[in-house]
């Protein structure tokens, strides 16, 4: 059964490989798009309740594709990738909208956690170098994997800030820059937990990419005290332009 599964779901090397902004790049953006726009549609007309049910299938499903995935992993690339521990924004805020629309408590942040996952998810659909370093087929399971959950992501974040984004207000941003501050020391944590060397074990991980510069502006032994800042602005920036897209949205809608 193992040589199935790994046969399956290994790496496909040999023939087209995945690259960033080829064609199988745009069609995975494409099915994306057109899955919110398939969706926005379906739900035009419907009442709250039926929204709040597709949104919350959603994220199920993000959720359910992220924990599959490690028991997935061995078969596909014989370990267990360490890396995809929720470290990274992408998945450590899939892991906080899903308990966000379960656990009451939380669910007063749905909206702000949706909204940094809608970001963090859309740059990595744009831009997934991840998997295009890894030189495999484009329907590896490697690529399918990472890809249809950031999709999904996406399309949870944008459906949750066109049906709920009126509950944003730069009255309440500070809890916007309050998980972002919050996602950047449980990045540091996890850099600080398990980067290092011990025996046969050496692994760097560069989480949420709070201790190196991923395009290597910055020297090394600078870096660690200077991304923590760099993220946090530029993701509070960003949150702050779609707040404002939002505002105008509102105005021309009055």
């Amino acid at each position: 059964m193992y040589q199935i599964l790994n046969n399956l779901l290994s790496d496909k090397k040999g023939g087209e490989i995945f690259s960033c902004f080829g064609l199988w790049h745009f069609i995975y953006i494409a099915l994306a798009a057109l899955t919110f726009t398939a969706v926005f549609l379906l739900l035009k007309n419907k009442d709250e309740n039926a929204k709040r049910k597709v949104m919350l299938t959603l994220i199920n499903i993000s959720f359910g594709l992220y924990v599959l995935d490690f028991f997935l992993m061995p078969f596909a690339y014989g370990e267990i990738d360490i890396e995809k521990l929720p470290f990274h924004i992408c998945t450590a805020m899939c892991v906080m909208c899903f308990l966000s629309s379960h656990v009451e408590w939380l669910k007063p942040l749905r909206v702000h956690f949706a909204l940094l996952g809608f970001i963090s998810n859309l740059v990595y659909l744009i831009y997934p170098a991840g998997v295009m370093w890894h030189a495999t087929h484009p329907l590896s399971y490697r690529v399918v994997q990472t890809l249809i959950f950031h999709g999904i992501m996406t399309v949870y974040g944008l459906l949750t800030l066109v049906y709920d984004g009126k509950e944003l207000s730069f009255k309440t941003c500070y809890r916007d820059l309050a998980i972002i501050s919050g996602m950047t020391v449980w990045a540091l944590i996890g850099n600080l937990l398990y980067n290092g060397e011990a025996g046969e074990y050496s692994h760097f991980f560069n989480w949420f990419f709070v201790i190196r510069d991923p395009f290597y502006i910055l020297p090394a032994d600078i870096a660690p005290f200077i991304m923590p800042f760099v993220n946090i602005g530029l993701f509070f920036g960003a949150e702050m332009l779609v707040y404002l897209i939002i505002k105008k949205t509102k105005r021309e809608n009055v």
